[in-house]
C-alpha cells in the first residue's frame, strides 16, 4: 500500500509491484469521503478504512505498508490505523 499526502489531501493504493497495476485505491477526493467533515486526520482514518474496504472485496488481507518519505505520524498514522481497524494486515 503506497501512501501520498499533500497538503490538503491524501491517497491511497495498493499496487502489485510484480505486474506494476494498482489494484485498489482511494482518496480524500472520493465522491464518498468528500462529503465528510471533519479534521484532515479523521478524514484520513476514513481513507484508510475504505481502501481496506476495497482491498477485502478483491480479495487481498495483507500488504506492506509504504508511507512515501512522510513520517509516522498524523495523518499517515491515521490512514494505517483505520485500514487496520478495517482488518487490513501489514
Amino acid at each position: 500500500m503506497s501512501v501520498f499526502r499533500s497538503n490538503k489531501e491524501i491517497y491511497a493504493q495498493i499496487i502489485d509491484d510484480n505486474n506494476g497495476t494498482t489494484l485498489v485505491a482511494a482518496s480524500s477526493r472520493d465522491k464518498e469521503l468528500s462529503k465528510s467533515k471533519g479534521t484532515k486526520t479523521e478524514i484520513a482514518n476514513l481513507v484508510g478504512k475504505a481502501v481496506a474496504e476495497k482491498a477485502k472485496k478483491a480479495g487481498i488481507e495483507a500488504v506492506a505498508f509504504d508511507r512515501g518519505g512522510n513520517l509516522y505520524h498524523g495523518r499517515v498514522k491515521s490512514l494505517a490505523e483505520g485500514a487496520r481497524e478495517a482488518g487490513l494486515k501489514f
